[in-house]
C-alpha cells in the first residue's frame, strides 16, 4: 500500500516509532475573528501569517535558519499569494535562505500544505519545514481582487455538465445536498446549535488557550481612530444560539431553502502554522513531539455534490492508514454547511461524540486557506486533553473534491 508521499507499509507506522517518521513539534493558530466586523478587520493578512510563523518556532526555541521550507495555504490572497507568503516569511525574521510557496487547493489548502511539507521530509528533500495557512477575508474576499466568481467563462465550459456544475456557488450546492439527500432544516439548525454550544464550552473551560497565539495589532474604533489591541480569543462564537433564533433566518440561495447564515460556516480572518520535521532531527534537537503524520487522501467527485467529497475521502484515508473509521478517536470535520456535515455523519455512521469536540466552522469560522492547518492545531490539543491516540482532519473542496489526513498523538 502506498500513500501520497510514496511510502509503503503504512500500517506499521501507527504505534511504531521510526527515525524517518514525520513528526509535529509545535502548532499554533491566531484567534479566529469575524471578517469585516471582528478583531482582525483592520489587520493585514501578512501580519496574521508572520505572527504565527514567528510564534510556532519561538514556542520551542528553534533557530529560524534551521527551517528549510515554508508551505502556506491561501485561497483569497492576490496573485496566488506567493509574494505575500514570501514577504511574511521574511517579515517574521527567517533568513533569505528559507524557501516558501503558496498553495491553493481551495478549502483544503492548509491541509495540503501539511501534506506538502510531510512529503518533502519523507522524500528527504528537507528535514525541517513549516506548514501554514492564512486568510484575511476582510481584506481579500468578495472584492475586485477576489470576486466571488470569475466574471466570464468560456462558453464551451457550459456545454459540459460537470464543468457547468463546478461554477455553482457553494450556498447553492448546499441547497442541492439538502434536497438530494433529504437533510431537513431542523437537522441543520440542530448541528449549528451544537457547534456553538461546544465552542462556547471549550472557550469558557480554557481549552483553546494552548492552541491560540495572542496577536498584537491595531483596530479602528467607533470614532475612526486606530488603537493598539491584543486579540486573544475567537469572536464568532455565539453563546445561547437556539433553534428558535435560527428558525427566523431565511436562505439567500433559494426561496424556501434551508441553508442560512446560521447553519453555514462564517467568513473569518485567521492563520495557523505547524512545525514538522523528521523524528531523528527532533530527537537530535531535543524538541517535544506532539504527534506524527500518517497519511492522507484526496479524491474527486461529481461537482454537483462537491460538499460531500469527504464522504469518499475519509474511507480512503483510513484504508491507507491500515485502520477502520471506528479506530479514529477524534474527527475534525470542516463544517462548511450543516447540510453536508449532517449527511457525512449519517452516511459514514460517525460517532457524533468524536466529532469537533470544540465546535467547528459554524461557530469558529472558516478562513479558507487557514482551515486545514487550524483543524490540526485544534486536533492535537484535543487529543492531548482526552488522552486519545488517532485523529483525522477532513473537509470538502470546491469544484468537486474531498480530503482527509490521519495523525497519531504522542503527547
Amino acid at each position: 500500500m502506498t500513500d501520497h508521499a510514496g511510502n509503503t507499509d503504512i500500517e506499521s507506522r501507527i504505534g511504531v516509532k521510526s527515525p524517518e517518521d514525520v513528526v509535529i513539534v509545535s502548532a499554533l493558530r491566531t484567534p479566529l475573528t469575524k471578517a469585516k466586523r471582528g478583531g482582525f478587520k483592520d489587520t493585514k493578512a501578512i501580519h496574521l501569517l508572520a505572527s504565527v510563523l514567528k510564534g510556532v518556532v519561538e514556542k520551542v526555541g528553534l533557530e529560524k535558519g534551521l527551517v528549510e521550507d515554508v508551505a502556506t495555504g491561501t485561497v483569497c490572497a492576490p496573485n496566488g499569494g506567493a509574494s505575500l507568503v514570501r514577504m511574511a516569511v521574511l517579515d517574521a525574521g527567517f533568513p533569505v535562505s528559507v524557501g516558501s510557496m503558496a498553495i491553493n487547493r481551495q478549502c483544503s489548502s492548509g491541509l495540503q500544505a501539511i501534506v506538502q511539507i510531510s512529503s518533502a521530509i519523507r522524500d528527504e528533500t528537507i528535514s525541517i519545514g513549516i506548514a501554514a495557512g492564512f486568510e484575511s477575508m476582510s481584506e481579500h474576499y468578495g472584492n475586485a481582487r477576489f470576486p466571488l466568481l470569475p466574471s466570464e467563462f468560456d462558453e464551451e465550459i457550459y456545454q459540459e455538465q460537470y464543468s457547468k456544475d463546478a461554477t455553482l456557488p457553494t450556498g447553492v450546492l448546499s441547497e442541492i445536498i439538502a434536497d438530494d439527500f433529504n437533510v431537513s432544516r431542523e437537522k441543520q439548525d440542530k448541528h449549528a446549535v451544537h457547534s456553538h454550544d461546544k465552542a462556547h464550552r471549550a472557550q469558557v473551560a480554557g481549552w483553546f488557550k494552548d492552541e491560540i497565539l495572542p496577536v498584537k495589532t491595531k483596530i479602528k474604533n467607533k470614532d475612526g481612530v486606530m488603537q493598539d489591541v491584543v486579540i486573544s480569543d475567537d469572536d464568532g462564537i455565539r453563546p445561547g444560539t437556539t433553534l428558535e433564533s435560527l428558525a427566523k433566518l431565511k436562505s439567500p440561495f433559494k426561496k424556501g431553502g434551508s441553508t442560512t447564515a446560521g447553519n453555514s460556516s462564517q467568513l473569518t480572518d485567521g492563520a495557523a502554522a505547524v512545525l514538522l520535521m523528521r523524528r531523528s532531527k527532533a530527537l537530535e534537537l531535543g524538541l517535544p513531539i506532539l504527534g506524527k503524520y500518517i497519511t492522507s487522501a484526496c479524491c474527486g467527485i461529481n461537482p454537483r455534490h462537491t460538499l460531500i467529497g469527504l464522504v469518499h475521502a475519509i474511507p480512503l484515508a483510513v484504508k491507507r492508514a491500515g485502520i477502520s473509521i471506528d479506530d479514529v478517536d477524534i474527527f475534525e470535520v470542516n463544517e462548511a454547511f450543516a447540510s453536508q456535515f449532517s449527511h457525512t455523519i449519517d452516511v459514514l455512521g460517525l460517532d457524533f461524540n468524536k466529532i469537533n469536540p470544540r465546535g467547528g466552522a459554524m461557530a469558529l469560522g472558516h478562513p479558507m486557506g487557514c482551515t486545514g492547518a487550524r483543524q490540526l492545531v485544534t486536533l492535537l490539543s484535543e487529543l492531548k486533553r482526552q488522552s486519545k491516540k488517532i485523529g483525522a482532519v477532513t473537509m470538502c473542496i470546491g469544484t468537486g473534491m474531498g480530503m482527509c489526513a490521519i495523525f497519531e498523538n504522542e503527547q
